[in-house]
């Protein structure tokens, strides 16, 4: 039995869940967000809560049972409250700016870095050296930090590049005479 599939999902008020036979279409105050669940798993809604149960008890459907409960769990909380990822620049001349929608970085490169933000996600840089990546959509803002940290990620002997916000970076000692 899956721990995490057998917990229901609370639809808070202001939030829409809308059931199309396998599709699952949350609507709230932060966007839409819609998901096909597989055909192994159904869906049912209580009221204002929403459960996942496995049609068959075949490895597949157990394993497709807390994945679905957890992606329709997180499109609820992105309609309402959103995700968000911080990311920090460490480095002499590692700057970030706004250039209108767009991210523009100096990570020590000759020329700057300029990142758009995919559909559903904004940028925000309340200082030169932080960042905040903010949408409704979990895999989207996590999958945009990853890719902005591996345009220089942190190297191990000054701990210079882009992290997020509170990782620790295990140093290495440098050269001895």
């Amino acid at each position: 039995m899956s721990r995490i599939g057998k917990k229901t999902i609370a639809v808070p008020k202001g939030v829409t869940v809308t059931l199309d036979g396998q599709n699952v279409t949350v609507k709230g105050p932060k966007g839409e967000s819609a998901w096909t669940v597989a055909d192994e798993i159904e869906v049912k809604q209580e009221g204002d809560e929403l459960s996942l149960t496995p049609r068959s008890d075949t490895p597949r459907a157990r394993a497709m049972w807390g994945l679905s409960r957890t992606l329709v769990d997180n499109m609820v909380v992105g309609v309402t409250t959103g995700f968000e990822k911080s990311l920090e620049l460490v480095g002499v001349g590692y700057r970030a700016a706004m250039k209108g929608d767009a991210l523009s970085l100096q990570l020590g490169f000759s020329h700057e870095v300029d990142i758009a933000p995919p559909a559903g996600v904004s940028f925000a840089v309340p200082k030169q050296t932080e960042i905040k990546i903010s949408g409704a959509d979990k895999q989207a803002v996590g999958q945009i930090a990853s890719v902005i940290r591996k345009l220089r990620p942190p190297e191990p002997y000054k701990g210079k590049g882009v992290r997020y916000a509170g990782e620790k970076v295990r140093r290495k000692e440098g050269k001895k005479k």
